[in-house]
């Protein structure tokens, strides 16, 4: 089948830095280099490289056809990224030596996607195909109704954390996935624990404690892979988009769940985003 991705295409910019600034603070960077990224990207570059066919739907302004062009030799399907009148997304992403990050994002294009794309798009889907959505572009809640009502099974990877925009497309959806931080934003702002969400698979990202996949069957805890991170900046897109790639090949979820953790930890062992995404043959070679 296909997964199709309404995602953000961003270039992402990254600064190595002695720790993350305190208000106020002005800090000198010890190396500076620009990436492909975005959450839709990194989703999309993941997928394609554990074996999903992959289709983005988009948009970049005239300074963003290196990013298309770079996400088509990656293996993903450009065709429904549409280039307008507005600058391409960008984000400035501060790595301290723990790997830990900070991100100040320029939504750009990425919010000014043009729902001719999407209707375009989603014009060649087909039942039981996927269709993922995150929250650095516009037209969610619009895709989330149409995927459904076509047919198509809905994941949804819930960051930037917007209350309002998980709630308005939680009734569409098959899979979400959160990290710990946005399951309590969410807890908080809907009164219902992640278990007690009505959707069928929720997935909790938890770093380096691991994976909670809550399932109607219960709850499944996944360990950790104990790595030593020098990045962290794209992980939980590589896992989202591992995760969706399994399932579209056949994988049961827990299966799908141990392969996204193992490229996930691959992931954060590099510096860089969707440049640096491990493939399918890298994660399989892996032993941790």
């Amino acid at each position: 089948m296909t997964i199709w991705n309404l995602g953000s295409i961003n270039a992402d910019v990254v600064y190595a830095v002695p720790h993350i600034p305190a208000p106020g603070e002005t800090l000198s960077s010890t190396n500076r280099q620009t990436f492909l990224g975005g959450k839709g990207t990194n989703m999309s570059v993941a997928a394609a490289r554990a074996a999903a066919q992959v289709k983005h739907i988009g948009a970049v302004g005239p300074d963003g056809r290196w990013a298309v062009e770079r996400l088509l030799e990656y293996g993903v399907d450009t065709r429904n990224i549409t280039e307008i009148d507005t600058e391409t997304a960008q984000a400035i992403i501060m790595v301290d030596p723990q790997g830990e990050n900070a991100i100040i994002l320029h939504p750009g294009a990425n919010g000014e996607i043009p729902q001719t794309t999407l209707q375009t798009a989603m014009a060649e889907a087909e039942t039981g195909d996927w269709l993922v959505i995150q929250n650095e572009t516009n037209l969610q809640r619009t895709a989330a109704a149409l995927g459904k009502k076509m047919g198509l099974k809905v994941a949804y990877a819930a960051a930037p954390f917007d209350p309002d925009r998980v709630q308005a497309v939680l009734p569409h959806l098959d899979v979400l996935i959160l990290n710990a931080v946005e399951a309590e934003q969410l807890e908080k702002a809907t009164g219902q624990s992640a278990a007690g969400l009505p959707v069928k698979d929720v997935i909790v990202t938890l770093g380096g404690d691991g994976a909670d996949w809550h399932s109607r069957d219960g709850k499944q805890h996944f360990e950790a892979i104990k790595v030593d991170p020098v990045d962290t900046t794209g992980a939980g897109d590589t896992f989202t988009g591992y995760v969706l790639a399994g399932l579209d090949r056949g994988m049961p979820m827990a299966q799908a769940v141990g392969q996204a953790m193992k490229a996930a930890a691959l992931m954060v062992t590099r510096h860089g985003t969707a440049d640096v995404i491990p493939d399918l043959s890298e994660v399989q070679a892996f032993q941790p």
